[in-house]
C-alpha cells in the first residue's frame, strides 16, 4: 500500500511521502491553532511546515515542483503561515494593541525585502554568467572575481523567506505568554537580518565584482585557441541525461596523438561531464560557436546527431565524422543523418556491412573500421574467482521512444529473467544495472523496474538472513571505510563541498593538474574495488547510478541477459557467454538474422525458458558450444584486437588531417577556384543479399553493427540512447 501511494504521489521514498503528507496536513493545523486559539498549537504545526518544506526542497520534490505550478509556491506557503499568525494574533485578543500593527508592519516590510532581494540575486547571477565556460582553459587574460559566498547566493530565495522565523517565534511567545517585548525583539531581529542581507549582495552587482564583458572573455578564449592550436575536436549537444554519450569518449580523446579540444552546447552537460585533462569550451551560443577562432582544426566527432552540429558542420576546413556513442543493432545506427558528415567510423565490419544493407547513401568509401577505443577496461573471461559463486548481470536496455515490445526485455521478459536468476541452483549471484533512462518516458516500465528492484531486493533479505551464506563483516566494515575516504579525498580534488560552484569560478580555476587527475584516477580504481568488497559475493545487488560503472559490472560477471542494445556488443569484448531477449517474438532464426550481436547469444523468449543454458555456460565454462562463435563475432563486430583500436583510430583521424590540409592548401592556390565544393553523394550499389552474407557458424563475420545515434532533431533534441553506459561516471 505504502509502495502504491509512493508511486502515485511521485516521490522518491517513504521520508518523502510523509514528509509530504505532514507538510499538507500542517497548514491546516496552523489554521485550527489560529482560530482557537492555540499558540502552542501553532508552534508545533508551523514547525512542522518548515520542517516538511526544507526536507522536500533539498530532496527537490515533485510535490514541491507542482505547488509552484498551482500558484502555491514557497513564497505564498510563507505568505499563508504570516497570515495565519496575524489570524492568531487577532483572536488573542491583540488586535487593538501596539505588537498586533508592529507584526503586520513588519510582514509587510519583509515582503518588500523580496523583491529587491531577488532583483540583486538574479543579476548576480546574469553578470557572473559567461558567454561560454571552459576546463582546462587559461583564462588568466580574462577578469572573474571570486563569487559571492554560497551563503549569500545558495538557495537564496529559501534562506530570505526561513528569516521571518525571528518574528514568527517571537510573537508566539509574546501571544502565549501576554509579554509583547518578545515580539518586538523578533520583529526588530527579523527586519534587520533581512536588511543586512540586502546589503551584502550589493557590492557583487558592479565594480571589479563581476567579470569582464562578453566580448573580452570571447577575446580571451579565442587567444587561448590561436596559442594552444586545437587539432582534433569531439563535438557534442544533447539533453541533460545523455552526458554518458561524450563522458564515453573522454579517456580516448586524451590518448589522441593530436592537440584534442571538448566543445559542449549545453551547460548542463559541463555539469555532468566526467573528470578529463582534456580542454573543454562549452558554447551555448551557436553565434559565439560560429565566430570561434577554429582555424587550427581538421578532424571533427561527433558522438550524436542533433540539430546544433549544423553549427559546426557549416565550417569547410575541417572533415567531420561521425563516431557515434556505442555499437548495436538498432535502427537508430543507420540514420540517415549520417551522410552529412565526412566520414562515418565503426568499430568492425559489422558497421559497414550495416550502413550497405540500410542503402541510405552513406558510400563505403567513406566509412573507416576504428575500433571500439573505449573497451580497454573490460576484462577477458577468467572464470569464477575462487571463494564466490558465479555472477550474472541482467542489463535491459530502456523502453525507447515507442511501444515496440522490442525496445526492451523489461516489460514482458524482466521479471521472468529475474525470478529465474533468482531461483538458479546451482546459485548465481544477480546483478540488475537498468537503462538510466528506464521509466522516463512509460508508467508501466517504471512499475515493472520496481517490481524487479523489491524482487532483487527481497531475495538479498532471504539469502542475509539464512545460516547457508556468511559474511564476513569486519572486512565488510573496512571496505565501507575505505569508501567513505576515498569519496572524501575525491571530493577534495574536485574541489567540492557539496554545494554546485560558481560555473564563471570553475572556468578560472578549473585547469586540471596531471597529479591530482592521476590520484583521482587511481582512488577511483580503488573506490570500484573496496565497493565489490563492501558486501558479500553472495549478495545480490541493484546497481544505479554513476558508479560502479557498465564495464565494472562486466568485469566482475561471469555472464549476462541484455537487449538489442550496445551493451551486448560492449559485453562481447570480454568473451563471455550471454543471452539476449527475443522480446517482439520473432522467432531464433529471424531474430539472429535481424540482429548480428546476438549471433552468439543464448535467444531466450518471453517466458525465459532456455535461461538454464546461459546457466550452464556460466558454470561450466569449457563445456561452452559457443565460446567459437563468440570470438568470431567479437571480430566481426568490434574489430581485431592487433594493432590496438587506440592505434587504428589515431591513424583515421592522421588520415583525415592530412586530407584536409590537403584540400585547405589547395583552396588557398593562386588562380584556383576559391568557391567551396559540394560534397559529392553517390548512390551506392545494391546491399548485399542475405545469403551473400558469410555464415557465423564457418566464418564469424555477418552483417549489422552499429555507431549508435541520435535522432537528427533541432536543439538539444531528446536522445535515442544506444545504452552504453560505458562511461557513466
Amino acid at each position: 500500500m505504502i509502495s502504491t501511494a509512493i508511486r502515485v504521489a511521485r516521490v522518491g521514498s517513504g521520508a518523502e511521502l510523509a514528509a509530504a503528507v505532514l507538510m499538507l496536513l500542517g497548514y491546516p493545523g496552523i489554521l485550527v491553532a489560529a482560530l482557537l486559539p492555540s499558540a502552542a498549537g501553532f508552534a508545533v504545526a508551523g514547525a512542522v511546515t518548515y520542517l516538511a518544506d526544507r526536507y522536500l526542497h533539498h530532496r527537490g520534490s515533485y510535490l514541491i515542483n507542482r505547488l509552484g505550478k498551482v500558484r502555491a509556491g514557497l513564497s505564498i506557503r510563507f505568505l499563508i503561515r504570516e497570515l495565519l499568525l496575524i489570524l492568531l494574533l487577532a483572536r488573542a485578543d491583540l488586535s487593538e494593541t501596539p505588537v498586533f500593527y508592529a507584526a503586520i508592519a513588519c510582514f509587510l516590510v519583509f515582503f518588500g525585502f523580496q523583491a529587491p532581494h531577488s532583483a540583486l540575486t538574479t543579476l548576480i547571477r546574469a553578470r557572473r554568467r559567461l558567454p561560454v565556460a571552459t576546463r582546462n582553459v587559461d583564462l588568466s587574460t580574462v577578469r572573474i572575481p571570486d563569487a559571492p559566498p554560497t551563503a549569500l547566493t545558495h538557495r537564496a530565495a529559501e534562506k530570505m523567506l526561513h528569516l521571518d522565523l525571528f518574528a514568527v517565534a517571537g510573537l508566539l511567545v509574546a501571544a502565549g505568554s501576554d509579554t509583547p517585548v518578545w515580539g518586538y525583539a523578533g520583529i526588530a531581529v527579523t527586519l534587520a537580518t533581512g536588511f543586512v542581507y540586502l546589503l551584502a549582495l550589493v557590492p557583487y552587482i558592479r565594480g571589479r565584482r563581476i567579470p569582464s564583458n562578453a566580448e573580452t572573455v570571447l577575446a580571451g578564449v579565442d587567444a587561448w585557441l590561436r596559442d594552444y592550436r586545437p587539432e582534433t575536436v569531439l563535438y557534442f549537444s544533447g539533453s541533460k541525461d545523455s552526458a554518458y554519450q561524450v563522458n564515453m569518449w573522454l579517456d580516448t580523446m586524451e590518448r589522441l596523438d593530436s592537440r584534442p579540444l571538448v566543445i559542449l552546447r549545453e551547460r548542463v552537460i559541463l555539469k555532468k561531464l566526467a573528470r578529463t585533462g582534456v580542454p573543454v569550451i562549452c558554447v551555448p551560443g551557436g553565434v559565439h560557436l560560429m565566430q570561434m577562432d577554429l582555424s587550427t582544426v581538421r578532424v571533427a566527432l561527433y558522438a550524436a546527431n542533433v540539430g546544433k552540429n549544423i553549427h559546426l558542420l557549416r565550417v569547410p576546413t575541417m572533415k567531420h565524422v561521425f563516431i557515434g556513442h556505442g555499437d548495436s543493432d538498432k535502427l537508430a545506427s543507420v540514420n540517415p543523418f549520417s551522410k552529412v558528415y565526412d566520414e562515418v567510423w565503426t568499430a568492425g565490419r559489422a558497421g559497414r556491412d550495416r550502413y550497405a544493407l540500410a542503402d541510405i547513401g552513406v558510400r563505403d568509401e567513406d566509412i573507416a573500421e576504428v575500433g571500439r577505443p573505449q573497451l580497454a577496461p573490460i576484462l577477458p573471461a577468467s572464470g569464477t574467482p575462487q571463494g564466490r559463486i558465479p555472477t550474472v548481470l541482467y542489463a535491459p536496455t530502456w523502453e525507447g521512444w515507442d511501444d515496440d515490445p522490442g525496445n526492451t526485455s523489461l516489460l514482458l521478459a524482466g521479471e521472468n529473467i529475474v525470478k529465474g536468476l533468482l531461483a538458479a541452483d546451482p546459485p548465481v549471484r544477480v546483478l540488475y544495472k537498468p537503462h538510466p533512462f528506464t521509466g522516463t518516458r512509460s508508467a508501466r516500465a517504471k512499475a515493472t523496474h520496481q517490481r524487479i528492484v523489491a524482487l532483487v531486493e527481497r531475495a538479498a533479505a532471504e539469502r542475509a538472513g539464512s545460516t547457508r551464506w556468511t559474511a564476513d563483516t569486519a572486512a565488510q566494515d573496512a571496505a565501507r571505510a575505505d569508501m567513505a575516504r576515498i569519496e572524501a579525498r575525491l571530493d577534495e580534488l574536485k574541489g567540492g563541498g557539496g554545494e554546485e560552484r560558481d560555473e564563471a569560478e570553475a572556468s578560472r580555476d578549473g585547469i586540471a593538474d596531471p597529479a591530482r587527475e592521476a590520484e583521482a584516477a587511481r582512488l577511483r580504481d580503488e573506490w570500484n574495488a573496496a565497493f565489490w568488497r563492501s558486501f558479500p559475493g553472495w549478495e545480490h545487488r541493484v546497481i544505479e547510478g554513476a558508479e560502479p560503472r557498465l564495464y565494472d559490472c562486466f568485469n566482475v560477471s561471469e555472464g549476462m541477459v541484455s537487449d538489442i542494445s550496445s551493451v551486448v556488443s560492449d559485453f562481447i569484448a570480454s568473451g563471455k557467454p550471454y543471452a539476449v531477449t527475443d522480446s517482439a517474438g520473432l522467432g531464433e532464426d529471424e531474430f539472429k538474422r535481424q540482429n548480428t550481436a546476438v549471433r552468439a547469444a543464448v535467444i531466450l523468449a518471453n517466458d525465459a525458458a532456455r535461461l538454464g543454458d546461459l546457466l550452464a555456460a556460466v558454470h561450466a565454462a569449457a563445456a561452452d558450444p559457443l565460446t567459437e562463435a563468440r570470438a568470431g563475432l567479437k571480430e566481426y563486430l568490434l574489430g581485431p584486437d592487433e594493432p590496438p583500436s587506440i592505434d587504428r583510430f589515431n591513424t583515421a583521424v592522421a588520415d583525415l588531417a592530412a586530407r584536409a590540409r590537403a584540400r585547405n592548401e589547395a583552396q588557398e592556390q593562386p588562380g584556383e577556384a576559391t568557391a567551396i565544393p559540394v560534397q559529392r553523394v553517390d548512390t551506392p550499389g545494391p546491399p548485399p543479399a542475405a545469403a551473400e552474407l558469410p555464415d557465423l557458424a564457418e566464418n564469424p563475420a555477418d552483417p549489422e553493427d552499429p555507431e549508435a545515434a541520435e535522432e537528427a532533431d533541432e536543439g538539444p533534441a531528446a536522445p535515442v540512447p544506444s545504452e552504453s553506459e560505458a562511461s557513466l561516471g
